[in-house]
């Protein structure tokens, strides 16, 4: 069985609602061959266009950015690991402590706080997980 891609459900549930690419990308304020693009897989969208992609053609928000992002499953897949809230609090130890790395990427206190605030969800198990995330807010901001 082929696993399902992004560009599959995209194109399916736009040819359920009947609808062109161009009809598509209207609704979407993007251009047809960007719609063409991802759904033969040759990009991903951003956060902010998958939300649309979602509300615009009825689909599950979560759904689509684990189609999109699948090297993110382990993070917010349904059938993760609840990790110890020890480990979580030492994931946010060595992310915070890590100067170095929060200097190359530019994280600022307020970021700071922002991730904090995440880590209280008990959802992070490591610390790389904190800067996928910052970078998903980073990129969402930039597109608004």
């Amino acid at each position: 069985m082929k696993k399902e891609t992004l560009g599959q459900v995209l194109k399916q549930r736009r040819g359920a609602y009947d609808l062109t690419q161009r009809e598509l990308a209207r609704k979407l304020g993007v251009k047809a061959s960007h719609v063409a693009y991802l759904e033969n897989g040759r990009r991903r969208p951003s956060l902010s266009l998958l939300a649309r992609l979602a509300d615009t053609l009825a689909l599950d928000k979560q759904r689509l950015f684990l189609l999109a992002h699948p090297e993110a499953h382990w993070i917010v897949g349904k059938d993760r690991d609840a990790a110890p809230a020890k480990r979580q609090d030492n994931a946010w130890r060595k992310f915070v402590a890590d100067r170095p790395m929060l200097t190359r990427h530019k994280v600022t206190n307020q970021e700071l706080k922002v991730l904090q605030q995440v880590n209280m969800l008990g959802c992070i198990s490591a610390p790389n997980q904190f800067l996928f995330i910052l970078n998903a807010i980073r990129q969402a901001v930039e597109e608004e």
